[in-house]
């Protein structure tokens, strides 16, 4: 592939790194422009690439990744702590599962046949500013050093530390793909929070299962909290929530996904140079009150592409301000505990139409619909925590582990 004008060698316009959902997706979009070359730099393998892990978002209609959608819930249901189920159908959204393997084999697949798109298998060792753009030092597999040149660097990486934030809460989760010797699950529903696991001293916890078949079924049991579980401990909660809550019986557990997702209303700058950008988690696309991620990178990866398109190396905000303001509020009055959050989503979900609750959790109602919305929360502990929200110092964070779903 040669390099455009102005840039040496095999240069490209932008480069990729990571393939993870948000590099792959971002990869996949600019492989369609006419005009642009592109590289991505994806780890060979090795424990630089993460473990298999399981994507969620609703969606409406059909998308570019239907190919590796492995199951569609037209139906969501909540369990409260009292037992009762809210069951509700978000038409026209569905909710949708994808498994990294069979998204990153639909991408690869498609990139392969993208004369503009070269793929590169080496680790990203770092990333420098240079006159015409900037520049990938990266390690093949054998260790040999490559550089990589472009115009626009587009950076998927963990970041290595969390940006300062008020309150940083953690989504972490264990999760088992299960069969079980009969049948225990109706492959229409999906149980998107059942509370009626213990709940932790601080925080909340809730069931979530994915039935892929009558028998089959992703079981998971996933906290709000301050500080991961051990293994040991994850495994407890999840062999008390498939027998004693699900009553599944005799299981057998075929995987297993375990992962750790922050929650913080930090401030994710998504400019790392002149031209390098930050995108993914690294670049703020994980929801902080939700940890949902996928769809958020689709939509940031449609407006980089766009973007580029028109000639502008940019990286925009994948969440509006409105929405970042009304997590950073959530997260605050959980971890104070002036609301319960069981309690809480459990709420959201019997008072607010389910098609308008599941566009505003993806942050695309409008300031009337969320002024509804907020008017069937807990309005005094939530003014509170608004008020009090300005004054409060953002603080450094301590590293944290990323996890992989939504």
């Amino acid at each position: 592939m040669s390099g455009p004008p102005g840039l040496p060698g095999d240069a490209c316009d932008v480069a990729v790194i990571g393939g993870g959902a948000a590099g792959l997706s971002l990869a996949h979009r600019l492989g369609a422009s006419a005009h642009l070359t592109v590289t991505l730099v994806d780890a060979p393998e090795g424990p630089l690439r993460p473990a298999e892990r399981t994507w969620c978002y609703w969606d409406r209609g059909t998308g570019d990744f239907d190919e590796a959608v492995s199951a569609t819930w037209s139906r969501l249901r909540v369990h409260g702590t009292d037992g009762r189920a809210v069951t509700v159908e978000p038409a026209p959204l569905a909710y949708r599962m994808v498994r990294s393997r069979d998204f990153e084999r639909l991408v690869h697949s498609r990139l392969a046949r993208s004369p503009r798109v070269r793929v590169v298998r080496a680790t990203a060792d770092d990333v420098r500013s240079t006159a015409g753009g900037a520049e990938v030092r990266c390690t093949t597999p054998e260790g040999r050093t490559l550089l990589v040149r472009a115009r626009s660097v587009f950076d998927s990486r963990p970041r290595r530390v969390l940006p300062p934030a008020r309150t940083l809460l953690t989504q972490h989760f264990c999760g088992w793909f299960v069969s079980t010797d009969t049948e225990r699950f109706d492959p229409s529903v999906a149980d998107l929070m059942d509370f009626r696991v213990p709940q932790p001293r601080h925080g909340l916890a809730f069931g979530y299962v994915l039935p892929l078949a009558p028998d089959r079924a992703l079981v998971e049991y996933t906290e709000f909290s301050r500080t991961p579980l051990t293994t040991e401990a994850y495994e407890t909660a999840l062999t008390h929530y498939s027998r004693d809550v699900l009553g599944l019986g005799p299981l057998t557990v075929e995987s297993a996904e375990q992962g750790c997702i922050p929650m913080a209303d930090a401030r994710f700058s998504r400019r790392a140079g002149p031209s390098v950008f930050r995108i993914g988690t690294a670049g703020g696309a994980t929801r902080p009150a939700t940890g949902y991620t996928f769809a958020a990178v689709q939509r940031q990866s449609r407006a980089i592409a766009e973007a580029l398109d028109a000639g502008r190396a940019t990286a925009p905000a994948p969440h509006g301000r409105r929405a970042l303001a009304m997590d950073a509020v959530l997260l605050r009055a959980l971890d104070t505990g002036r609301v319960d959050g069981p309690a809480f989503f459990t709420d959201l979900f019997r008072r607010v139409p389910p098609e308008r609750l599941l566009r505003f959790l993806d942050g695309g109602t409008s300031v009337r619909e969320e002024w509804g919305i907020g008017l069937r929360t807990p309005l005094l502990p939530m003014l509170r925590t608004a008020v009090e929200i300005p004054f409060l110092p953002r603080r450094p964070t301590d590293p944290r582990p990323e996890g992989r779903r939504r």
